[in-house]
Parts: C-alpha cells; structure tokens; sequence
C-alpha cells in the first residue's frame, strides 16, 4: 500500500509534464492531419501529390539532400572542435567556448544576413579573392545550395559539439593508455578505439542537427534567395501565397513521419542514454 501511494504521488508530480506536451504538441499536430485528410474536400488526394507532383516531389528531395549534406558537414566540423575542447590545451578550450557559445547570443536573422554580406557578390569573401588575384569575376556563394549549406552547419555546429563531447569526456582514459601501451601510434588509437567509443556522440549529433535541418526557413529563404526551396518554405508558400492548406498539412506530415522513422530506427541500433554522452 506504501508503494502504491508513493507511486500515485510520483504521478502526480510528473504528470502536468506528459500532458502538457500532449496539449502543446500532439492536439496541433492531429489537426493539421486533419486538414491534410479534408482540405480542400475529403481523401487521401493531398497524399497522392506530396508524391507524384514532380514540383512537390523536387522540393522534398532537395530537402533531404541539403539536410544530409548539412549533416555530415556539421558532425565532422563539430568532432573536431569538440575533440579540441576536451583534449587540447587550456587555452584552446577557451577559445574552442568561445566560438560555441557565442553563436547561440546571435540572432538566427542577423547570422543569415552576416553571411549574405560575406557571400553575396560584391561582399567581403569576393572582393578578397578578387583584390588577391584569387579569381577575376565574383563567385555565386549565395541564392544557391552552397549559400543555404554553409548558413546551415554554421548555426547547427554548436548543438553538434554537445553530444560529442559529452561522449568524449566519458571516455575511460584507460583504454588509451592500454592501445598505446600495446604498441599503437596516435593515428592507430584514434581510428580503432577513440572513434568507434564516440560513434553513440556522433550519431546523437547527427540526429540532432538532421532533425533540426529539416524545419529550417530562415536562413535557406535569405542564403537561397528563392533558388533553394526547402519544405519549411515550401509549405509557408502553400499556406499563405496559394491558400492551398491540404497539401501544406500533408507535407507537414511527411516530414514528422520522416523524423519519427529516423529516431525510431536510431534508438534501435544504439542505447537512448550513450547517444548524449
């Protein structure tokens, strides 16, 4: 009876949480699935378009193909900063803090117009290259899909870094000393034992920057300049210029049904705990 009292009391303090989420989160959700099924008359023909439009069909590829380049760029930047951040020096810890904590004080807009200024076609990266005789005409950095990357993983890379390393910091410095005790060199160790005991960091990381990519619209808007269409855009197009919320829901819902595989699958092949360290 002592267990179940404590058990009833348990509940009730965890309880406000799961359903407040419920209400935040699931309520909204059902009924943007609810226009997708009704909206403009009552089918699964929103469905049937989001995959066999070429134009809708266009969009979430390129979503998917910017989401993943984002996220290979991201994690690898990211495991080198946060392999400097637990192993290097003093001050490159500093330094390393520095340039990940920073980043999160900045706007979301005012990074994507900072880097317009640096890519566009007269801003600062062009007339470098031109004033050093690097290149003669300025290249296009922005209103395409390289733009749209490079604002992408930089705002990513901080949340990339956490996981890591935090999975880096729990590493059991025994088994280093053991690999080099055994004859293996710096670049050995490294490849046949620091990295494959950090791979649950690096498949965290990835998870988090690939999920957060995909709902991405500030910053492909402004760096794409309307060349580089993601979903997040595409769908705000649907919704607001052409009216037509059936088809904005229905991909709405691919895209959670997309992230939803993607955990699933994730927390199949690793333990939910070592994929944040």
């Amino acid at each position: 009876m002592i267990w179940t009292r404590r058990g009833v009391g348990y509940l009730a303090l965890i309880a406000p949480l799961p359903v407040f989420l419920a209400l935040a989160y699931g309520v909204p959700f059902f009924g943007v699935a609810g226009w997708s099924l009704t909206l403009p008359e009552p089918g699964l023909s929103n469905y049937e378009r989001v995959f066999t439009d070429p134009i809708v069909l266009g969009v979430l590829l390129r979503t998917l193909r910017i989401c993943a380049v984002v996220t290979i760029v991201t994690t690898a930047a990211a495991y080198a900063l946060a392999y400097i951040w637990v192993q290097g020096s003093p001050r490159q810890r500093i330094f390393v803090e520095f340039c990940i904590l920073v980043p999160f004080w900045i706007s979301t807009l005012t990074r994507a117009f900072g880097w317009l200024v640096l890519l566009y076609n007269r801003g600062l990266v062009n007339t470098w290259l031109q004033d050093l005789g690097v290149t003669t005409e300025p290249l296009t950095l922005v209103r395409n899909e390289f733009g749209v990357i490079v604002g992408m993983t930089h705002f990513l890379i901080p949340f990339a870094v956490f996981p890591i390393a935090s999975a880096m910091r729990h590493l059991d410095e025994r088994v280093l000393l053991a690999s080099r005790g055994l004859g293996a060199g710096r670049l050995r160790t490294f490849w046949s034992v620091f990295l494959p005991m950090t791979m649950p960091g690096i498949l965290g990381a990835a998870l988090i920057v690939f999920v957060f990519s995909l709902g991405f619209f500030i910053t492909p808007a402004i760096l794409g300049g309307g060349r580089s269409v993601m979903a997040a855009e595409f769908v705000y197009v649907q919704l607001f210029q052409t009216a037509n919320w059936g088809l904005a829901a229905a991909i709405s819902v691919v895209m959670v049904a997309i992230v939803a595989v993607l955990v699933t699958l994730l927390f199949r092949l690793t333990r939910v705990e070592k994929l944040m360290g």
